[in-house]
């Protein structure tokens, strides 16, 4: 495995920052947050007001710092956080020229949200003809625009975002698998799931979440709220997940993005690392195997 981190989960830490910071702590890359930022954002989050952000507009013109600060601290550039829509073509493109200038063969381009307060597939029909043409932009620029399994979207799963990559070319689009969402939503059994992607299976984010009682009612039912967790803490089995890897083949990129703040950022970065070899290096020893193959 190869592991970065998405700088979305660093946003104290400015490029000049976060880069050789990745690189004192031994990460092999670097997985841009690209977006523009709100002027005047309240305060500073993983949302707004994030320092480790790489403007979308200008995107070519920060080329040769993007690439100085990759380079200069040995790190890969997996792929690049956009969020661009499916819905959105001239953005589309214009992510994937910078892509393309960057060296960079992999962005996410995000796909519909959905929120159950309208039918749905009209919304999946729609969005599905819009990713064909992302499909085709893909090709004609020679990258790989990724779905992310995300909650609150028309992919909160594996199954439904193989549903919806059908008969597009893996060459050209593909799946980034993310445990840590699919705690919000869209929970499937992880070797089924990177089974049922196959070829679309092309990134993998790890983060992690847990439930949480937020109301109790009067009847004594419960509603229920999720949030962000320490990798080692979620819901999210994150050895079950490197089990599953290891099973369907998968030995490519490991992006973090840590929400939690339990921990400062700094011994995050660090003990998520040391954390995920350990966990890769149980998963290679005859033990793991044993464990996986009696699964």
């Amino acid at each position: 495995m190869k592991y970065a981190v998405f700088t979305v989960s660093t946003p104290s830490m400015s490029p000049e920052e976060v880069a050789p910071r990745l690189k004192e702590y031994g990460y092999d890359g670097i997985e841009w947050r690209v977006v523009d930022e709100k002027p005047n954002p309240p305060g500073m989050g993983f949302w707004h007001g994030n320092k480790s952000t790489i403007a979308f507009t200008g995107l070519e013109d920060c080329v040769p710092r993007i690439r100085h600060l990759a380079e200069e601290n040995g790190l890969e550039m997996p792929a690049l956080g956009t969020y661009v829509r499916a819905s959105a073509p001239d953005d589309v493109e214009t992510a994937m020229r910078g892509a393309v200038a960057l060296g960079v063969k992999r962005l996410r381009v995000n796909v519909a949200r959905y929120d159950s307060s309208e039918p749905f597939m009209p919304i999946w029909n729609r969005d599905r003809e819009d990713y064909k043409r992302v499909a085709e932009l893909a090709q004609k620029h020679g990258v790989q625009a990724l779905i992310e399994i995300h909650h609150g979207s028309v992919c909160p799963s594996a199954s439904a975002a193989r549903l919806y990559v059908e008969g597009m070319d893996p060459e050209h689009v593909g799946v980034i698998h993310d445990a840590g969402n699919m705690v919000y939503e869209g929970f499937e059994n992880y070797r089924m799931g990177l089974e049922m992607l196959g070829p679309y299976l092309a990134h993998v984010h790890v983060k992690n979440a847990r439930w949480f009682p937020r109301k109790y009612r009067e009847d004594r039912s419960v509603i229920w709220t999720c949030d962000a967790a320490p990798l080692h803490k979620g819901v999210a089995e994150i050895r079950d997940l490197f089990r599953a890897l290891k099973a369907v083949g998968y030995d490519g990129w490991i992006s973090i993005e840590d929400f939690s703040t339990e921990r400062p950022l700094d011994d995050r970065l660090k003990e998520n690392l040391s954390f995920l070899k350990a966990v890769e290096a149980e998963t290679n020893s005859p033990a793991g195997y044993f464990h996986l193959i009696v699964q």
